[in-house]
């Protein structure tokens, strides 16, 4: 265990994540000059098109240091606010963190969003300035504006260039030497956590986890804890380039997971995996729940295709735990559902995914979003759309003005929504 780091790469959009870890699997000899490409974690053509990344991607590198042979486990996140709830599962699955900064343009939202996020899980920083190659590069401004916000000494902020590999060696040595090894106990009952999952059409559900306690075995019965079920562990492996099996994993370890689970609502992020004959005795500490920002109704094209889009949002909701959707119906469109994103970005993509990946026409509806709107009585309604009938039916009970409690109207009359409801 003491030759195993944990971490992962955080920064605002377009800072240099995925070209630096390019960089770092190129120096590890994990990928080699035929099967490398630019931005090689990043395996969907949305996110190649758009240069972004969407799904936070587990690797495991192998580097010699003073003579010993290390593992290092990188998770790649993305740096869009819309996949901020990525950000937070690889950052729990970590000891430690990367924070890249763009030396052309400095310190961004997003930069202190996912700093202050890695804090909160205590997470070793590690400072680096990316893009110093760049002539626009403003190093003494940007190391300020670093000093500022984290804290650390100058001489501690590592220069370096994605693009060049200028500073990759230095990076390298920083996590071995400074992100602690994990403290998980290889002889207590097992506890893992899973932090994502995909749907295999031909092996089922295949979830990815960090081992904090104990020891795994193939063929080990596990169950989950959240559910209850109880599987036999089929194969269990590391990820590499390409998924590699294990006979055994323990303590500290990152990998996936093949219990021929076919249903996707038995798998959830943040669950606990543990042994059906020594359980733990409870489950870790998972991710904050997600809260949909933005609203829109899904429907299939086809009204003969609702269950077939109902199976593609479970599937798909399998690999982005921070969609969620409830069946809706429509007098002009039929049956479909409402979803929750966590952004425009967030929806687009979705949608793009469901044509994409599993083939399906979908009519998306304008977003919107919801509001929690408190009467004098003191009741709480949740009202979707001022011509739902609840809306209706609440400007007929209650005739007087009622409070909406949003972002910009918390505590204060929202006139404009009365008059909504009043039309």
């Amino acid at each position: 265990m003491h030759r195993i780091r944990n971490f992962c790469i955080i920064a605002h959009i377009d800072h240099g994540k995925s070209t630096l870890a390019d960089r770092l699997l190129e120096k590890t000899n994990t990928v080699n000059e035929r099967e490398f490409q630019n931005q090689v974690l990043d395996n969907m053509d949305l996110e190649r098109e758009r240069g972004i990344t969407i799904k936070s991607h587990a690797i495991q590198m192998e580097y010699l240091h003073d003579g010993e042979l290390y593992c290092l486990n990188l998770i790649d996140t993305p740096g869009h606010v819309d996949f901020s709830y990525e950000v937070s599962r690889s950052i729990a699955s970590c000891e430690g963190a990367l924070l890249v900064v763009d030396a052309t343009q400095g310190i961004q939202a997003q930069t202190i969003s996912n700093l202050y996020m890695a804090i909160d899980h205590d997470l070793e920083i590690i400072p680096v300035l990316n893009k110093m190659d760049m002539a626009s590069a403003m190093p003494d401004e940007v190391k300020d504006q670093i000093v500022d916000l984290v804290g650390c000494n100058r001489d501690d902020i590592i220069e370096a260039s994605a693009r060049t590999g200028m500073g990759i060696d230095t990076i390298l040595e920083r996590i071995i030497n400074l992100i602690p090894a994990p403290a998980g106990d290889p002889e207590a009952p097992l506890q893992a956590l899973i932090f994502d999952s995909m749907f295999n059409s031909f092996r089922g559900i295949i979830a990815y986890f960090k081992i904090v306690n104990g020891t795994i075995r193939k063929g080990d019965r596990v169950k989950f804890f959240s559910t209850g079920h109880e599987y036999t562990a089929d194969e269990i492996g590391i990820l590499k380039m390409k998924p590699e099996p294990r006979d055994e994993m323990s303590a500290g370890d990152v990998g996936y997971i093949i219990s021929g689970i076919k249903d996707s609502s038995e798998v959830k992020v943040g669950d606990t995996i543990t042994h059906v004959n020594n359980p733990c005795s409870k489950a870790i500490a998972g991710f904050e729940d997600v809260k949909p920002m933005v609203f829109a109704g899904i429907y299939p094209v086809d009204a003969d295709e609702y269950d077939d889009l109902r199976i593609s949002i479970e599937k798909l909701q399998l690999n982005d735990a921070s969609l969620s959707f409830i069946p809706e119906s429509s007098a002009a469109l039929g049956f479909g559902f409402r979803c929750g994103f966590l952004g425009l970005l967030h929806m687009e993509i979705i949608q793009e995914r469901l044509d994409r990946e599993f083939d399906m026409d979908v009519i998306t509806t304008v977003p919107n979003v919801s509001y929690k709107v408190y009467t004098t009585k003191g009741e709480e309604i949740d009202v979707h759309s001022p011509l739902r009938s609840s809306g209706r039916q609440l400007y007929r009970s209650h005739r007087r003005t009622v409070h909406c409690c949003t972002a910009n109207h918390q505590g204060r009359v929202c006139g404009s929504y009365h008059e909504s409801l009043h039309r």
